[in-house]
Formats: structure tokens, C-alpha cells, sequence
């Protein structure tokens, strides 16, 4: 049997009868997405690390559960997502912290990177100018309360709607809402402050 050939149901469904490489197929398509989220939640290299195996410990202790009515990407990102709200509220990090490993990128760093690279009208100092921003947009969002956090990284990196959000975070679809809004209001406050 082709895994790599299977939809997301398909291999929960086979993962949930104790098929491990059923398992292993979604652990390879969503390990770099939810260690990505969590990594911009926590802000801490080895922490996200640790928090995004836990949570697909728990995911494949719970896989049983999960119903293919709803897209598994949602299931899987709430799983880590509760998790490391949970970790945060108990721990109460700060998470701003730039500990970890500061010159680490993200996938959408490199691509960011790549594209300002590929830009032939890029100069050397716009290119530095553009690091700085993303720099500061990253620091931004780590300044936010987790739940906001989450609600910005779902919406503006991970790219999902404003359903797919409430889904994941397990809130009214109109308090997804007010969390962007605020949040949006915080980044420009937060940002503001920076270039002043």
C-alpha cells in the first residue's frame, strides 16, 4: 500500500486500526506546519520541539477519536495548539524571550528570503530594511497573549479562515473575530512604538 497516495482521512482512519505507518504518512505532512506554530508561540527552539512531539503523542493516543467529517489539518493544530496553551498558562513563560536560537528562520522566513532575493529591483539596503521589519513583526506577534497569538498565526501564516480558526481554537466564530481585531490594533500599537 502507497501511504504517500492517501488522503488525510484515509491514513487516520488506518492509523486509528494500529497501522504505524499510517501514522508515520501524517506525522511527515504535519511536523514541520505544527512545530512552525508552536515555535511562534513559545518562541524557544527546544521547548517548540519538545511541545510539537507531545502533541502528536497525544494525537496518536487520541486518533480514535477524531471524526473525518471535519479536515484533520483542524484536529491535529488544535491538539498542539491546547497543548501549548496549556504549557504557556501553566508555566507562564515569557515569550518574548529571543532564547533558543535567534538566527533561526522559519520555512516562511526562507521563502520570504528567497523571493526578496529573486527580486531584481531588490537593493542590498532594501533587503536589510525588510529583514529588520520581519524581525520586528516577529518580536510583535511574541508580545501578544497566546490567544491572540494563535489566532494571528492561523490566520496570516498558516493561512486558515476565519471557521477553520474557531474550529481549531474551539471558540465562537465571532470571538475569532474580535481576537484578529485586537490583535491587529496591538501589532500596530507595538509597532508603532518601534519606529518612534
Amino acid at each position: 500500500m502507497e501511504y504517500t497516495q492517501l488522503e488525510d482521512k484515509e491514513l487516520a482512519a488506518l492509523a486509528a486500526k494500529g497501522r504505524e505507518m499510517a501514522f508515520r504518512e501524517l506525522l511527515a505532512r504535519y511536523e514541520r506546519p505544527i512545530f512552525s506554530l508552536v515555535y511562534r508561540m513559545v518562541r524557544d527552539r527546544t521547548l517548540a520541539e519538545d511541545l510539537a512531539q507531545e502533541a502528536f503523542i497525544r494525537a496518536f493516543n487520541a486518533i480514535g477519536s477524531y471524526k473525518p467529517r471535519f479536515k484533520f489539518s483542524s484536529w491535529i493544530f488544535k491538539i498542539a495548539n491546547n497543548h501549548t496553551i496549556d504549557h504557556l498558562r501553566k508555566r507562564r513563560l515569557n515569550t518574548v524571550s529571543m532564547e533558543g536560537s535567534p538566527h533561526a528562520r522559519s520555512p516562511e522566513e526562507e521563502a520570504r528570503t528567497r523571493l526578496v532575493l529573486e527580486s531584481q529591483e531588490e537593493t542590498p539596503d532594501r533587503y536589510v530594511e525588510s529583514r529588520e521589519l520581519g524581525g520586528q513583526i516577529e518580536e510583535a506577534i511574541g508580545r501578544l497573549r497566546p490567544e491572540y497569538r494563535t489566532a494571528v498565526l492561523l490566520r496570516h501564516v498558516e493561512g486558515y479562515t476565519y471557521e477553520e480558526i474557531a474550529g481549531i481554537m474551539d471558540i465562537p466564530l465571532g470571538t475569532v473575530k474580535t481576537y484578529l481585531h485586537r490583535a491587529r490594533g496591538e501589532l500596530r500599537s507595538l509597532l508603532d512604538h518601534v519606529d518612534g
